[in-house]
């Protein structure tokens, strides 16, 4: 069932006993942080700050600091089921004349998202209970977080930031983080890779000013929406409306012509002038370092908007794991996959674990069919949407469990010969990535972690991994009570079926 709004969501976090309330006063510069760093480590609950120093409004924060909360945001008990959700569309796109196009691009246009598009409404909406102009619209009316001693001032974290495309109308949103420059000016982190971005060089071509709306709050799917990695043409309300499984309500905003979230708790209207930037940063990112920052637009706040209730969400990143973890990419990886394996019929699963945060590294495991057949998925996802900002791609074969890094690095270093199995290139790289040698460039390395074909060795025969036979496995795991030996920690082996050759007899 679709959750409503923030207000339904925390709600039922609290119901689920995902949820503490925090009655105390606490402070938004560096003391909140501290404490969500220490409770989102050990998988703890969501926060709710009621008493913040300096403001009006409780903050929420790990809102989406697990797996399950992830899940109970999209209306799911587990994000796989949102997957199959995909999968069955992918399947309708498929059936579809599509002449020249590929599937992806049919998307947009099937008819069950079409009939899920956002529906405006009109008259007194929650957003709208309070609306401030001009000097009222002070930014300093509002508990933005200061996370790190290294960092450049309050930042605005959770946001979905509007944009509509000068040429063709058409709507982004995407989280970006803002820096609060003064009570009427915030920084705004385009990184050059996303759609706001493209939105605003297009507006700076034609010398004209952009509309932008930051909306905080509203339903727990759209703002997850606005970090999905989205097919081009894809509008992400209209996916959240998928994901929900109903329309997400929007209205006007009251100063720019932009839709906007109904059912959001605050909403900063502005406007960012052409050629207008600011020194932007130093922020403690999600991978774990200060990024630098640098120049960027500046948007002029012209309204605020506000429920008369309004909760303040934000998001504390610093070193993995944190919350962006399961927000961002543990839910993409789920949600996507069926994507992935339409492109790549092989792939049997993906994984970014934490420690690679996000873009630093991705496990692959595949069904091998023939030589060079590892290279060639690795090359494949790095030429598909933003997992070309993927740094380092290992690929295993389809009985290693990628969501296990340990078993990754076993498979992999016990197949590879380095001198044979490793490439390395060059290519597109975030814009926090400190290590790169020029900005937004960086080296890749593709790792070939499978068994290999008589084609790709001259050893022979492959060896085959351990396993015990399944029938003990079985027998073990049957009796393990009658062992006295406390909980069944599960088998260490797989008893799959390797999914290439294991010798040069089965090569064919």
């Amino acid at each position: 069932m679709a959750v409503a709004d923030l207000h339904a969501f925390i709600d039922l976090l609290e119901s689920r006993g995902e949820l503490i309330r925090v009655s105390v006063e606490v402070d938004p510069r560096f003391e909140i942080a501290e404490i969500v760093d220490r409770i989102s480590k050990r998988g703890g609950p969501a926060l709710l700050f009621d008493r913040v120093r300096g403001g009006d409004l409780p903050v929420a924060v790990n809102l989406f600091g697990s797996a399950h909360r992830v899940a109970l945001a999209l209306g799911a008990e587990d994000v796989d089921e949102v997957a199959g959700r995909v999968a069955d569309l992918l399947a309708l796109a498929q059936m579809q004349p599509r002449g020249g196009r590929g599937v992806l691009s049919l998307l947009p246009q099937l008819s069950p998202l079409l009939h899920l598009a956002p529906h405006r409404t009109t008259g007194r909406v929650p957003v709208q209970q309070v609306v401030l102009r001009g000097d009222d619209a002070d930014l300093r009316r509002l508990p933005h977080l200061t996370s790190w001693p290294g960092d450049a001032g309050p930042f605005i974290t959770l946001p979905q930031v509007i944009t509509a495309d000068p040429d063709t109308g058409r709507r982004n949103v995407g989280i970006y983080r803002l820096q609060v420059h003064g009570p009427r000016e915030l920084g705004l982190h385009w990184e050059r890779h996303k759609g706001g971005a493209g939105h605003h060089a297009r507006a700076q071509r034609l010398g004209a000013p952009i509309p932008v709306a930051v909306v905080l709050g509203g339903d727990p799917a759209s703002i997850y929406a606005a970090a999905a990695p989205l097919p081009d043409g894809m509008d992400e309300y209209i996916f959240a409306g998928f994901l929900r499984k109903q329309p997400v309500e929007v209205c006007r905003a009251v100063s720019v012509d932009l839709d906007v979230p109904a059912r959001a708790e605050i909403v900063i209207e502005g406007v960012v002038q052409p050629g207008e930037t600011r020194r932007e940063g130093p922020f403690g990112d999600h991978t774990g370092f200060y990024d630098a920052g640098g120049q960027y637009p500046v948007l002029q706040v012209t309204a605020i908007t506000m429920r008369s209730d309004a909760i303040y969400p934000a998001s504390v990143v610093g070193r993995p794991p944190m919350e962006e973890h399961w927000l961002i990419g543990h839910a993409s990886e789920r949600i996507f996959l069926p994507m992935l394996r339409m492109l790549f019929p092989e792939i049997v699963d993906v994984h970014a674990p934490p420690e690679g945060v996000a873009t630093n590294l991705l496990f692959v495991s595949i069904r091998k069919r023939f030589p060079g057949q590892a290279f060639k998925v690795a090359y494949g996802l790095l030429g598909t949407g933003l997992l070309a900002l993927t740094k380092v791609v290992v690929v295993v074969d389809d009985w290693v469990d990628v969501r296990r890094s340990e078993e990754v690095w076993w498979a992999a270093l016990a197949n590879m010969d380095p001198a044979r199995d490793l490439v390395v290139g060059r290519g597109a790289t975030s814009v926090l990535d400190h290590a790169s040698e020029s900005f937004s460039i960086a080296g890749k390395l593709l790792v070939d972690g499978t068994s290999k074909w008589p084609e790709e060795t001259s050893r022979q025969p492959w060896p085959e991994p351990i396993r015990m036979d399944p029938a003990t496995v079985d027998l073990v795991s049957r009796r393990w009570k009658e062992y006295g030996l406390g909980d069944d920690p599960g088998p260490t082996t797989s008893t799959k079926e390797l999914g290439g050759p294991v010798d040069a007899g089965n090569a064919g």
